[in-house]
């Protein structure tokens, strides 16, 4: 029995679009061809992925950093012209061995640390399986995020920035929002995967995702934001609707203004990809789409809309921003964006035609101006760059 087929984790969310546009945009033929132009993208980045696995390990790239194996299974797995009739790709299965060599006893999945964030993307991966066997590996790792959830009211402190949230673990364990998304993405649909099992837990233990939605609105820039985040804080027009990366952020995003005082005050620089990041967190805790702090997002989303770079951090994460859009538009069913200027933009065929002429004659994907975030990873970006381009595909 197939879990749920590999089209759940990227289409299966159906929501109603958060923008009013309902023409599609280009013609059916067109369609066609940029369906086989990617189709034909995505084989060359599996051929890639499959020639760099470890034949021993299983692994991809960092073996100590299980989520970047769980990534390239991820976009082995989301390839379209791969016929789960046949089983899945022999590389796939091997990843899959190395995943599970590497749970531990809380249920996590990692290697040395950062125990979060590769979970997470573990859990994505084998719930792509339709191995009935991973299910309680599933469901072990479920309870590992959901503890990881910060809260800082249980030792005596009040209204805590970072209560709600989740950190990397260990060490890192403050909340980002980051983190965050990704264990909501990952409980979300393990969730469903679990649900009508004996291993689904989802109504005695799951996460406080009221908590969590709060975590995430305090790192919306808003003036709600900069009243709880404190004196000495203001916001810029530009930044509003965006989202940081968590509350008062790194010295090098925050920005001294004026405010109508005259005073100095401390504004947080909103950038593209947590702010999609955002919207997909808000899309997994089932928010209305006419709730005010999705419709804030998407106007400084559109407003702010480019392929050349990461808004607000030029080249830096570039892949994760491209995945992380790709990710969001899709499952919305946005079908065209709309700039300040009223013109209407295919995302789809821009972003996909934009990643496209990315790859390399190898059929990889790596950040040629900056190496941040790992992107220079091949492995990795190659894997962003297949599920970009998936996500467009299943929408054509």
């Amino acid at each position: 029995m197939k879990l749920l087929l590999t089209l759940l984790l990227f289409i299966g969310l159906t929501v109603t679009p958060l923008t009013a546009q309902d023409t599609v945009t280009g013609s059916p033929d067109g369609d066609v061809s940029l369906k086989l132009e990617i189709e034909r993208a995505i084989a060359k980045g599996a051929n890639y992925l499959t020639g760099q696995q470890d034949p021993e390990t299983g692994s991809w790239s960092d073996p100590t950093l299980p989520a970047i194996s769980a990534l390239a299974i991820s976009a082995l797995m989301g390839d379209p012209n791969l016929d789960l009739n046949e089983g899945n790709p022999a590389a796939a299965d091997k990843g899959y061995e190395f995943l599970l060599s590497n749970v531990k006893s809380d249920g996590g999945i990692y290697g040395k640390g950062l125990a979060t964030y590769n979970t997470s993307l573990s859990i994505m991966a084998l719930a792509q399986s339709g191995n009935e066997e991973h299910l309680p590996v599933i469901a072990k790792a479920r309870r590992l995020l959901i503890n990881q959830q910060q809260d800082f009211d249980k030792r005596g402190e009040t209204d805590n920035l970072f209560d709600g949230g989740i950190g990397y673990g260990g060490s890192y364990a403050h909340s980002d929002l980051s983190n965050t998304h990704f264990a909501m993405e990952a409980l979300y649909y393990s969730r469903k995967v679990l649900a009508d099992t004996e291993y689904d837990e989802s109504n005695d233990f799951d996460l406080d995702w009221e908590a969590a939605i709060d975590f995430v609105s305090l790192v919306q820039n808003s003036e709600a934001t900069v009243e709880r985040i404190g004196e000495g804080f203001g916001l810029r027009e530009e930044d509003e609707g965006g989202f940081i990366y968590f509350p008062t952020n790194t010295k090098s995003d925050q920005i001294p203004i004026k405010g109508d005082d005259g005073k100095e005050r401390t504004a947080l620089r909103s950038y593209g990809s947590m702010s999609y990041a955002g919207l997909l967190a808000f899309i997994y805790a089932e928010m209305d789409r006419d709730d005010p702090r999705v419709a804030s997002v998407m106007r400084w989303l559109q407003n702010n809309y480019t392929l050349e770079e990461n808004p607000g951090m030029d080249a830096q994460g570039l892949f994760y921003y491209y995945h992380t859009m790709s990710k969001a538009l899709a499952i919305t069913g946005t079908k065209e964006l709309v700039t300040p200027e009223g013109n209407q933009i295919d995302w789809k065929k821009d972003l996909a035609l934009k990643i496209m002429s990315l790859q390399g004659q190898d059929g990889s994907w790596f950040n040629q101006e900056s190496n941040r975030w790992m992107e220079d990873d091949t492995t990795m970006v190659t894997a962003y760059g297949m599920l970009t381009l998936q996500h467009i595909y299943r929408t054509l």
